[in-house]
This record gives structure tokens, C-alpha cells and sequence, in this order.
């Protein structure tokens, strides 16, 4: 915008000046050399946006013969001084500042002698004004550049702080992609394993003494073991849990699930159900899933109770067991970096597990069942966190940062002797 302007005031300056020349000295023997000159200078000036603003060999010889055709011109016609002023800012922009001013100062000069021999008689302002111009030109062009290197150093720093937050994005994106794999393989095929070693164990244990329920424990190992693989094929497809395939919805899936040999496991539908987000049935689904795990493994359970209910403003999942429970207060510590109470490290089999079932029987060679939860002493409820002492326990925490991802909570209520209640919540979006 400012080299438009510039280039415009030569120019019409340089056209006046001829003109006034002309009218001021009409039949001079110097006209011609004025016309001449003035071409030249006017032709040698559209050379310049040409030949760039870079200060190289050529644009300073042509900056040379610009300055030396102007001085000669204001030598014949001190009328061309003030074509001065846009030379002015194209030695700021070709020339080191210290060159610069100095070629600003030497045109300055030229332009206050050239005003000297026009004027009748002395006058001061001539002596002042060309010099004020020539400094207040210079001092506008100087603080145009730092504000455009200010910009240009803001934009770099822009970029590169661009550049730095999308390859953190893609960090996060992959450290929370290998978060979803992690609780995705847990809730599923690890949860798997664990129930056909269970069951192949115990029949192992009756294979000569009841071989009828040896043969039912590995067809109900055969028959997890097809799910795990159907399971494992929908995790590496990126597809949502087999239950809620074909288009079923979380009461039907719920109501799909169990908890293996031994353990009675009901299903409640309370309020009315809305569709569901995906996110929040997978969600529901995996946290289930996990809970009656642990049920299995911990709570010594003969039954374990799934209530989905529906409030309007959120959907709450209840997993019930009558297991053992464990006394909250036992339990109690800080968990790391949430501030919620977490496993006592200093029971060394002590392990979030993975739902709400916690207990095992006295001499049933089971984990204990306060490993399996962590809970408040007061009212026996909890938020529940891993166990970083121990690296064990990747369950519960899961379970929080799946349902965290959703702006859901997870709680634990325990008593010894009645069982534990696994409480899982999501809010849903505001429906008219």
C-alpha cells in the first residue's frame, strides 16, 4: 500500500515540476534536457518494483542513477526538489538504515540548495522544513517496519505454535486412542480369558469325579471363547460390542449378560427409555460387563441384579451382588492426583478388580474382596481410582475413564456381610 502511494506521488511531482518548468521558462535552451531528463528519470523509475527491493548489485546501480538523475535535473530546475520525498523512502527500503540516512541527509541537502536559489531573498523555513520532512519521513518509514516485523515475528510465533498444538493434538489423540484400546481389550477379551480359565480349572478339578459338569464348563469355555473371537474381530474393526449389534439397545443387550456358573443374575428396566447416544450404550454395556466380572471372580455372589433406570436428564446403571462386601473403612486412602480414596497399599493382593461384586469366601483362595472396590468411611460410598503402589487394578479405573469421557461418575457402596452396589451415571443432553 505504502510503495502505491510512493510510486504515485513521484509521479504526479514529477509531472508538475516538468509542467511548471515549462510554464515558468518557456523558449529556454534547457528544455530539452529537462524533457530528456525527466523521461529518463521517469522511465528508470518503473524499472525499479522490477528488479525487487532486495539490496543487490542491480537495484543499487539503479538506485545510483535514479539519485544522479534526479540531482542533475535539480541542478537545471530546483523546481524537481520535492520529487525528493519518495526517493526518500525507496533508499529506506533498498539501503542499510545507516546508508540510507545518509543518502536521506545528502538529498536533503540537495533539496534545501535547490530551495535557496528559488527564493527572492533568505528565508528561514527554508533551511527548516526540508530537514523536518526528511526526518519525519524517515521516522514514519522506520516504525512502519518494526510494526511489520512485530507482525511478522507474531505470525512466525503463530505458526509455530500451530504447528507445536496440532502435534500435540495428534499426541493426546493417540494417547487416547491407546487408552480406549486398552479398556476396550479389557472389558473384553481379557474379561474372557479370565472366565475360560476359570471354568477350564474347574473342570479340571471334577473331570474324574463328575465328568457331566466337566463337559458343561469347557461347552461354557468353548461357547465365551466364540464370543471373545467375535469380540476381538469387532475391536480390530473399530465396531460397536457384539450385544449391541443388529440393532439391539442396551435393555436387550443387559439382559444377554451373566456372571457364569453359580450366579443368578436379574435384569430391571425402571422409567421410560429414550434412544441412546452409541457412546453412552457401549459405555453402560462395558461397565456391566466388567462388574459382573468381578463378581465372578471376588463377591462369592448367588445373585447379581442389573437395574437400568431412566431419569429424563441422565441414565443410571445399578449392578447389585449379595456377596460378602468389605468394610469401606479398611479401604480408605487418597487416590493419586484425583483426590479420591483409593486400595490400601499396604494389602499386597490388594486389586480394583473390576465391578461392583467385591468378597471372597474365608479360604476360597480368592483375592480379598476389599481389593476390589475403594470406598468413604462414613457413608460406605466411594469414588474409585487404581492402585498405583501395586500396578494392579485396571478394572474400576477403566470403568471411571470411560464413563469420565461422558461426563458420567462411578460410585461404590460396600457392607460387610450384605453385598456391594456398583452405581454407574451419564447425564444425556437436555430433551424438550
Amino acid at each position: 500500500m505504502l510503495a502505491a502511494v510512493m510510486h504515485t506521488a513521484f509521479f504526479l511531482l514529477l509531472t508538475a515540476s516538468v509542467a511548471r518548468y515549462l510554464l515558468r521558462h518557456p523558449g529556454s535552451p534547457d528544455t530539452p534536457w529537462i524533457i530528456a531528463l525527466g523521461t529518463a528519470l521517469a522511465l528508470l523509475y518503473v524499472l525499479g518494483p522490477a528488479l525487487g527491493a532486495a539490496p543487490t548489485l542491480r537495484r543499487l546501480v539503479w538506485l545510483g542513477l535514479v539519485t544522479a538523475t534526479w540531482a542533475v535535473l535539480v541542478d537545471l530546475a530546483p523546481s524537481f526538489a520535492w520529487c525528493a520525498v519518495p526517493l526518500f523512502f525507496t533508499a529506506l527500503r533498498t539501503l542499510p538504515p545507516r546508508a540510507a540516512i545518509v543518502l536521506v541527509a545528502t538529498l536533503t541537502a540537495f533539496v534545501v540548495a535547490a530551495q535557496l536559489r528559488l527564493a527572492d531573498e533568505f528565508d528561514p523555513n527554508l533551511l527548516v522544513a526540508p530537514p523536518a520532512v526528511a526526518a519525519l519521513a524517515t521516522a514514519v518509514f522506520v516504525h512502519m517496519e518494526r510494526q511489520a516485523e512485530a507482525q511478522r515475528t507474531l505470525i512466525d510465533d503463530l505458526l509455530r505454535t500451530r504447528r507445536e498444538l496440532a502435534a500435540t493434538e495428534r499426541r493426546e489423540g493417540t494417547l487416547a486412542e491407546r487408552q480406549r484400546l486398552s479398556m476396550e481389550i479389557h472389558d473384553t477379551l481379557a474379561q474372557h480369558l479370565s472366565s475360560q480359565q476359570m471354568l477350564l480349572q474347574a473342570a479340571d478339578r471334577v473331570w474324574d469325579a463328575e465328568p457331566a459338569t466337566a463337559r458343561t464348563h469347557v461347552r461354557t469355555a468353548n461357547g465365551i471363547a466364540a464370543r471373545g473371537l467375535a469380540e476381538a474381530r469387532r475391536l480390530v474393526h473399530d465396531l460397536a460390542p457384539s450385544e449391541l449389534a443388529g440393532g439391539a439397545d442396551l435393555p436387550e443387550a443387559l439382559r444377554t449378560l451373566d456372571a457364569g456358573p453359580g450366579v443368578t443374575v436379574r435384569f430391571h428396566l425402571e422409567g421410560t427409555p429414550v434412544p441412546l447416544p452409541d457412546r453412552v450404550q457401549s459405555a453402560l454395556l462395558r461397565v456391566a460387563q466388567g462388574a459382573l466380572a468381578n463378581i465372578r471372580e471376588h463377591a462369592g455372589a448367588r445373585t447379581a441384579a442389573l437395574t437400568l433406570t431412566y431419569l429424563g436428564d441422565q441414565v443410571v446403571l445399578d449392578i447389585a451382588d449379595d456377596g460378602h462386601g468389605f468394610p469401606a473403612a479398611d479401604t480408605t486412602r487418597p487416590a493419586p492426583d484425583t483426590g479420591r480414596p483409593g486400595p490400601d497399599p499396604a494389602r499386597p493382593d490388594a486389586d480394583p478388580g473390576t465391578g461392583p461384586g467385591s468378597g471372597s469366601g474365608s479360604g476360597s483362595g480368592r483375592p480379598d474382596p476389599a481389593a476390589a472396590y475403594t470406598a468413604r468411611p462414613n457413608p460406605g460410598s466411594a469414588r474409585v481410582g487404581p492402585d498405583p503402589a501395586t500396578g494392579r487394578g485396571h478394572g474400576l479405573p477403566a470403568m471411571r475413564a470411560r464413563l469420565g469421557q461422558l461426563g458420567g461418575t462411578l460410585t461404590v457402596e460396600s457392607t460387610p456381610g450384605e453385598g456391594t452396589v456398583l452405581s454407574a451415571a451419564i447425564p444425556l443432553e437436555h430433551r424438550p
